[in-house]
């Protein structure tokens, strides 16, 4: 049988190996896809595919800057388990992938998993992630990565909070560098891991956006029974009073509750003397999205026993 592109697919989907491997085993067993499996299986290429069904939705996200602060990235690798996500030798994965990612040239993670891996081997990043299973004998996942370019003055910083349980970056522009401008940047970092903020400024917010939220706030009223006339009334309120609470300029300070986020950097920016202001920011969550997985300690017992 003809080893085709499907074939090569199927056969990296189901267990994980690397497109290279896939290929050569599919050749060396004409196509069949099984003995293919076993092929990878036999050289320890195939260890990802027992485990590729288990969730994995714990692990870490993780900062890094480069030191000329150029560039900055957040990365966030999952394993099955908190335990694992405690390991240091998992722990040392995450930082080379977040050093991978700030050398990548990867518009997506589809790319990024083809790419050469930098570290030990020589090989893709798909296949370091593959021996990494291997070794810790669980299902990980590289689900995702962002990496800031500086664009011009100012600064990129970084904050990661419990841990590795929540991660920001942010870069700040200012036209005068400054030790007070990065410290700002760790306080306004921890604002976004304390409050979640969604956007820089309301002039970032998409009509789209707007109008979802307008339909979603305007079914809510009519179904609290409020009056149709007052409804419109209502629903501005609650959407200037959500929309605040999604832009970050527009926040509370946390650190100082008479202020706002917007006049924290004005006080900033006279500090410096010079304007500072938000040019983006990301923030990670580990597992934010994914389905968690729940044990059953006495179904996982009975398996054991059963054999």
């Amino acid at each position: 049988m003809a080893v085709t592109a499907a074939l090569i697919k199927d056969l990296r989907e189901r267990t994980g190996a690397g497109m290279v491997d896939c290929k050569n085993a599919l050749t060396k067993t004409d196509g069949d896809i099984d003995g293919a499996i076993e092929v990878l299986r036999e050289k320890g290429l195939a260890a990802a595919a027992k485990k590729a069904g288990r969730i994995a939705s714990e692990g870490l996200v993780y900062a890094y800057l480069t030191d000329d602060n150029a560039i900055g990235v957040l990365v966030e690798v999952n394993s099955e388990t908190d335990f694992v996500a405690k390991n240091e030798l998992f722990r040392n994965y995450v930082i080379d992938v977040a050093k991978q990612a700030a050398s990548s040239t990867a518009e997506n993670i589809d790319d990024f998993f083809s790419e050469k891996w930098l570290f030990d081997g020589g090989d893709t990043v798909r296949d370091s992630l593959n021996r990494k299973i291997s070794v810790i004998s669980e299902n990980l996942n590289i689900r995702r990565f962002t990496r800031f370019k500086k664009q011009g003055a100012g600064a990129i910083v970084s904050y990661i909070h419990g841990g590795g349980r929540v991660a920001v970056i942010i870069e700040l522009a200012c036209e005068k560098d400054s030790d007070k401008l990065f410290e700002a940047g760790k306080n306004l970092c921890m604002q976004i891991a304390a409050m979640s903020p969604r956007f820089v400024a309301r002039a970032d917010i998409s009509q789209e956006f707007i109008d979802k939220e307008k339909e979603i706030l305007t079914q809510l009223a009519l179904n609290e029974g409020k009056p149709a006339n007052i409804v419109e009334k209502i629903i501005a309120g609650r959407l200037d009073k959500e929309l605040k609470e999604f832009c970050l300029l527009e926040q509370e300070y946390v650190k100082d509750s008479g202020l706002t986020v917007s006049q924290y950097i004005e006080s900033v920016s006279k500090e410096i003397g010079a304007l500072a202001s938000v040019r983006r920011f990301e923030r990670y969550e580990t597992g934010e999205g994914l389905e968690k997985r729940v044990d059953n300690f006495a179904e996982e017992v009975n398996k054991a026993i059963k054999g």
